[in-house]
């Protein structure tokens, strides 16, 4: 088997392809399998040899050195590792320097959810979500923790706010944990804590008790999570469901309204959070990640799978901001002025979203309620829609407009109230102060002009690649009709030309590998190697499922079913941490 069948098949191998798959492939490729060069045999042996081999080896090891190869060509790369007492690992952080970006510009929301582990060491995976200006999921980082304590998402979040230069998002959506509550609480004093609307009617659907059966008060009770407009109708709707139906000792109704700021969507329209009311997004992008790995993947190859993951979203990006290039979005509506503005700044997602709000201004109603100055005041509704009606403020000095709904606040473009009132004044643009950045189609522009321009000075950009060689091989043969000596020759300048490339990029790697472990925190020099860093106690992972992991709020005093096993939580004992140097990579 030659070396570059070997690289084909390593490279099947962490695309996810099975060793018969590869095989399959490769025979298919060359003609059939007396054309491949090796069995069937041989090629599932190699296979199972790369196996062993990742499975034998220091699999934190390996990654922590791949991190550091990684960092040598980005130098933007983060990332951070801490052990334990027996150098093991115990948490894992990383963000490369695309993800900083995307932070600068959408890391006013920020979702975070720890309810998925699909590795042999059973290990937490933590990732950073947001959203980008297409309404789709964007990676702002990566972590992996072995327990659900609050010392390990402090850890976590101060290293997450350290890759950021020290920006807080607005709001961070989460799963109802007290660990979690109590790192953000002293992570992010300043940032808006919500909990996964989700997770809380799913939870709550398993206390209703006799009551589950009862539309009235299912009714009256997700009114009061998403339903309610003003804080006055939340209480008011709260206090006749609580009333209503016997539930004024109830200690678990009575902690939830305890935490009514966290969850009631009334209470928190002062914040932006981009219209979204749950975590979903994150566990959406565990179920990406997780279509490949399984309870035997290794912190290596979900590295690789993770990665393919968000190239795989970037492209995907890219894509969407072309398109919003090639022209404007058509509308059924007729084009005034407020819509061809708004379809020449927002991306084609927001458009849309704009456009339905426009559709329910060109049918609401007005009232005039008075004025005090230059300042007019109106009530906006639709005829038959309950919770409609909203109260709108217009200053006519500045054009400045304001609605009892705050969804500009909350979601970060104007809603129907007060397109309606800006259409009675004649205003027909909207106001530079009402159009918020983050979900124009130009959000990005000027971070992909920077990558494309590092890639071609890099030569990144049409390179001609080593998978491309057979393919030039045939060419010359069937273009210019030369021997395969000749050809051979050409080939061979190739392959040597690029190991001497190889051998240059390794050594420079080396170099500048050795020139980190020298460097300290307080700029001393030091001749210390890196610490050998031990993979985390292997977790059996025989016949658990994958399914969501119950937080703390979902054993809350609740019996046990007979016959059925409790969760079994990890210990919360204080670790004793060792870093390996160099110290600035890891303090």
């Amino acid at each position: 088997m030659t070396e570059p069948k070997k690289e084909a098949i390593e490279a099947m191998s962490e695309c996810g392809l099975r060793p018969m798959e590869s095989y399959r492939y490769m025979s298919t490729e060359t003609g059939g399998d007396d054309c491949v060069g090796h069995t069937m045999i041989d090629h599932l042996n190699y296979c199972y040899k790369l196996k062993m081999k990742q499975i034998d080896g220091n699999d934190s090891q390996t990654l922590v050195n791949k991190l550091y190869d990684i960092q040598s060509i980005d130098p933007e790369f983060f990332f951070r590792v801490r052990l334990n007492a027996e150098g093991k690992v115990e948490c894992l952080f990383w963000r490369d320097s695309m993800m900083r970006e995307d932070y600068k510009i959408y890391g006013d929301v920020l979702v975070f959810d720890t309810t998925f582990r699909t590795n042999k060491y059973n290990l937490i995976c933590a990732p950073f979500v947001g959203i980008n200006n297409h309404w789709k999921n964007t990676m702002f980082a990566c972590a992996f923790i072995g327990d659900e304590t609050t010392e390990s998402f402090v850890w976590v979040f101060e290293t997450f706010l350290k890759a950021m230069g020290g920006k807080h998002p607005i709001s961070i959506f989460t799963d109802q944990d007290a660990a979690i509550a109590a790192g953000i609480e002293q992570v992010f004093p300043s940032s808006r804590h919500k909990l996964c609307l989700w997770h809380l009617s799913k939870n709550a659907n398993s206390r209703f008790g006799l009551l589950k059966s009862d539309k009235n008060f299912k009714n009256a009770f997700y009114k009061c999570l998403s339903g309610c407009i003003t804080p006055n109708d939340f209480e008011e709707t709260w206090k006749s469901m609580i009333n209503t139906f016997k539930l004024e000792k109830d200690d678990w109704f009575n902690r939830l309204y305890g935490l009514k700021e966290k969850w009631c969507t009334a209470l928190s329209k002062d914040f932006f959070s981009a219209g979204i009311l749950s975590s979903q997004r994150s566990e959406s992008t565990n179920h990406a990640v997780g279509f490949k790995a399984n309870k035997s993947t290794t912190l290596t190859e979900f590295y690789s799978i993770f990665q393919a993951t968000i190239n795989r979203w970037r492209k995907t990006e890219e894509k969407d901001d072309f398109d919003c290039t090639r022209g404007i979005p058509t509308s059924e509506l007729s084009m005034s002025a407020i819509l061809k503005q708004a379809a020449n700044v927002y991306t084609i997602t927001l458009f849309r979203d704009f456009e339905e709000e426009f559709k329910l201004s060109v049918a609401s109603s007005t009232m005039f309620k008075g004025s005090v100055g230059r300042t007019v005041f109106f009530e906006v509704w639709i005829e038959g829609i309950t919770g409609s009606w909203q109260e709108v403020q217009y200053k006519m000095e500045d054009s400045t407009v304001t609605c009892t709904c705050k969804n500009f606040e909350e979601s970060g473009w104007l809603c129907f109230h007060c397109l309606r009132i800006l259409h009675l004044h004649s205003i027909n643009t909207i106001p530079d102060r009402y159009i918020t950045t983050r979900w124009t189609r130009y959000a990005k522009k000027q971070i992909w002009e920077r990558v494309d321009t590092i890639k071609r000075e890099k030569g990144e950009i049409n390179n001609f690649t080593g998978h491309k060689i057979a393919k030039a091989r045939k060419f010359i043969e069937e273009k210019f009709k030369m021997d395969n000596k000749a050809v051979n020759e050409i080939i061979k300048k190739e392959e040597e030309r690029k190991a001497k490339e190889e051998a240059a990029k390794i050594a420079e790697q080396e170099k500048a590998k050795a020139e980190a472990q020298r460097e300290t925190q307080d700029g001393e020099s030091t001749n210390s190697e890196i610490t050998i860093v031990l993979d985390p106690d292997r977790a059996n992972t025989k016949g658990k499922s994958k399914k969501r992991i119950k937080g703390q709020y979902d054993n809350y005093k609740q019996p046990s079913k007979k016959g059925k096993k409790k969760h079994k939580e990890f210990g919360s004992k204080t670790p004793n941490i060792q870093l390996f140097t160099p110290k600035e990579q890891l303090f």
